[in-house]
């Protein structure tokens, strides 16, 4: 039998930067060949999630979403726009991290839905965070002498997501790898605006737990942590900040090691992908002085 990977995600009408990193790692996983069709499908670009599953000609079907934690897209709409067949959220057996796989009928082409819980969740998303202040150090190694803060929104906006941070941070934690481990919030204390008020040491590594680089990640953190005025003059990777070198990341979903976080997922629910993870590990190893700092946002013309 035939199988494909629908990977899914927001998208946006107004940043076309918000699909980039969906796009991107649906390519690394497809280029792995562990699946016969890969596809994408959003709630505000095309294809649509209501239609994705028309664009897949395989009987079997691992969709994984592109989303940081568990909510109302992967609890409500996902479901709903793939028309999965008695979908039940408490099919999860979830706390609002651990959702995993419940396997649907859709309803309207009749194919076999292995329906995954976020990537955001997944314990391997600590590794891609850690891969992120890799890529910004230009260091595989870095870690003593730094700190490491992982930012999220907060649950104002989302509980599952202040979830989803803590999580992490206390993952990274247990590494015992960083000097320091902190998890800071835009919506609540710890506050990301003070960030240096949580570090003793010189250097911290930042990385917002987001999928994709958008407003809050390219206007709102830098010019809340101090690293700019003005985020059209961009900012420097590092900054100094308050006697503190600040090493700001960017979006973790758009480090590559996000795509062995998909094929993670679809391994959870049963699909064949071992291999694919390997060699999507080694392909995205971050080379000593393989600086992969984030742009920093061009000005409004």
């Amino acid at each position: 039998m035939s199988q494909a990977l629908v990977v899914v995600a927001h998208g946006s009408h107004l940043n076309p930067d918000s699909s980039a990193p969906t796009y991107d790692h649906a390519d690394t996983v497809r280029a792995t060949g562990a699946f016969d069709e890969v596809r994408t499908g959003f709630w505000k670009e095309e294809p649509s999630l209501r239609e994705v599953l028309r664009t897949v000609e395989a009987d079997e079907v691992y969709v994984v979403p592109m989303f940081i934690s568990e909510g109302y897209f992967t609890e409500q709409v996902i479901p709903r726009e793939l028309r999965l067949d008695g979908w039940d959220v408490a099919d999860w057996e979830s706390d609002g991290l651990s959702a995993d796989v419940a396997t649907y009928t859709a309803a309207d082409t009749g194919q076999t839905v292995h329906y995954c819980g976020p990537v955001g969740t997944h314990e391997a998303m600590t590794d891609v965070l850690v891969r992120r202040a890799e890529s910004v150090t230009g260091d595989p190694d870095v870690g003593e002498g730094f700190g490491f803060a992982v930012v999220g929104h907060g649950t104002e906006r989302n509980e599952n997501s202040a979830k989803a941070i803590e999580y992490h941070a206390e993952r990274v934690r247990e590494m015992d790898r960083f000097d320091e481990v902190q998890a800071l919030y835009m919506d609540e204390e710890p506050e990301v605006d003070d960030v240096t008020d949580y570090f003793d040491s010189d250097d911290v590594v930042v990385v917002p737990l987001f999928v994709a680089d958008g407003f809050h990640t390219q206007e709102d953190i830098p010019e809340d942590m101090g690293l700019t005025d003005d985020y059209r003059t961009g900012y420097d990777v590092p900054a100094d900040v308050d006697g503190h070198r600040i090493w700001y990341a960017g979006a973790v979903g758009t480090e590559p090691l996000l795509a062995d976080v998909l094929l993670e997922r679809a391994a959870d629910a049963g699909a064949d992908v071992s291999r694919a993870v390997e060699e999507v590990r080694e392909s995205t190893r971050v080379a000593a002085g393989g600086s992969a700092s984030p742009s920093p946002p061009e000005a409004d013309d």
